[in-house]
């Protein structure tokens, strides 16, 4: 059974480049963001989001596990915050590594972080997904996520 394990402190660095990389490609495939740059854009929002790492308050990564005491199989970052007297939930980033993918451990993390979110009062969870990445769409709407807006983009030039 997949389970969530609060981030070793070792898995954080390499974690972490994976994600800066990742998200800048992400933007880049998406049409938001230029190649040139993309790579330190990605970087300062990073610094911005967790300056003080791991241990940047209100901000919760994980491992994400195949079973209790298993091999990691991927990552999970979840913000919580109360803002305005409400609990919320934001979840950052989650991702299966390639070989453990399609196996259902990303339905299984995203069922045990709706129990920590709930557990923190919180009363839902937010997320951002590209336009492109279709699969992670069906996920989430698989999961019972529906759209709240969308933001569109025109190239210019």
């Amino acid at each position: 059974m997949t389970t969530l394990m609060p981030m070793r402190p070792e898995r954080y660095g390499p974690y972490l480049e994976a994600a800066i990389v990742g998200y800048a490609q992400d933007n880049v495939s998406a049409g938001r963001w230029a190649e040139v740059g993309a790579l330190e854009r990605s970087r300062e929002d990073f610094a911005g989001l967790l300056p003080q790492g791991l241990a940047t308050p209100h901000n919760f990564l994980y491992e994400i596990l195949a079973d209790e005491g298993g091999s990691t199989v991927g990552c999970l970052w979840v913000h919580i915050e109360r803002k305005h007297g409400a609990v919320s939930a934001y979840l950052y980033d989650l991702v299966i590594e390639p070989a453990f993918r399609r196996q259902g451990h990303a339905v299984r993390a995203l069922q045990a972080l709706e129990a920590i979110a709930v557990a923190a009062g919180a009363v839902g969870i937010g997320l951002n997904v590209f336009a492109n990445n279709a699969g992670a769409q069906a996920l989430y709407r698989k999961l019972g996520y529906l759209p709240t807006n969308f933001n569109m983009h025109k190239r210019l030039g």
